[in-house]
């Protein structure tokens, strides 16, 4: 079975602090995402249980590749929104400087789920409910797949810029339809 990724932000933002630290929501329970899939309040439990059990940990990469880690979760844990994350991304690496200085700009602003669905089930409206998941890592990504999840929050060493969630929608939204048009008439060529 292939790992499965599931783009995701937080719902009320990313906190980074110090140009380094971040906190918040990298899956929020019962939220249909664009793929038409909704996570179950537990599917986390288990896979982080065992994690902890085995002393393992939750992976921070980047854009979901392997080769690429940028940081450390210090912190990942469910609750009743979703699945909380925590962690410190390394800037003496240089992918490390390179993703905080895009956060701090607000070029990247997206976490995003890399899993392995153990149990799920088919909903009425043709999507999946995903039960039980293996979680695998937690990835900076450009493109969330949850819509209603952006940065609420960001600061550095100079002070706090606050960017709204509706100011960050609207950002995303803008930059999605540009490149979803862009999208359909590359697919409409191909099909021709």
């Amino acid at each position: 079975m292939d790992l499965e990724r599931k783009f995701t932000s937080v719902a009320d933002g990313i906190e980074v602090t110090d140009g380094h630290e971040i906190s918040g929501y990298a899956s929020c329970f019962e939220v249909r995402d664009q793929g038409g899939d909704r996570v179950a309040q537990g599917a986390y439990a288990r896979s982080l249980a065992q994690l902890v059990a085995r002393g393992g940990q939750v992976k921070m990469l980047w854009q979901h590749d392997p080769a690429r880690p940028i940081g450390v979760w210090d912190e990942v844990r469910e609750d009743g929104r979703g699945l909380w994350v925590k962690g410190r991304i390394l800037t003496r690496l240089e992918q490390g400087r390179e993703a905080a200085a895009l956060i701090a700009a607000g070029a990247i602003d997206g976490l995003s789920i890399g899993y392995r669905t153990l149990c799920s089930e088919k909903t009425a409206d043709g999507g999946r409910r995903l039960l039980e998941v293996d979680l695998w890592e937690v990835s900076l990504v450009t493109f969330p797949m949850l819509k209603e999840a952006r940065i609420g929050r960001k600061s550095d060493a100079v002070g706090e810029i606050p960017l709204t969630w509706a100011d960050g929608l609207r950002k995303a939204t803008g930059t999605l339809a540009g490149g979803r048009a862009a999208l359909i008439e590359n697919q409409r060529r191909q099909t021709k």
